[in-house]
């Protein structure tokens, strides 16, 4: 991932929080993933192996898009929060543009 790439990842993920469009946090990821109100899956490339397994094989089950991206910090910071393990995007709209420039289009 580029450097423009994450500044725009990170801008966009502060708007969708501002929106109300960010979920974070164990249980809530889970059941968000579980009752498929997640659209897009971002996971900190920091996060432990534990974590990122356990939420990229739900996701898969799911059939919801996900990606690892970041750090805990940096996608705490892009969501004005303190570190996050992981967030999920709840927006049809935001979900596209971040897959988007993830895909480097």
């Amino acid at each position: 991932m580029t450097a423009q790439q994450t500044v725009k990842l990170m801008s966009l993920l502060g708007l969708a929080q501002k929106a109300g469009r960010i979920i974070s946090g164990d249980q809530v990821i889970e059941k968000a993933l579980r009752d498929r109100k997640i659209k897009l899956l971002l996971i900190a490339a920091d996060a432990a192996e534990n974590t990122c397994e356990k939420y990229s094989h739900l996701a898969e089950a799911c059939r919801i898009e996900w990606h690892v991206v970041l750090t805990k910090e940096d996608l705490g910071q892009a969501v004005g929060k303190q570190y996050r393990a992981a967030v999920g995007i709840n927006d049809e709209g935001f979900g596209r543009a971040m897959a988007k420039i993830l895909a480097g289009s």
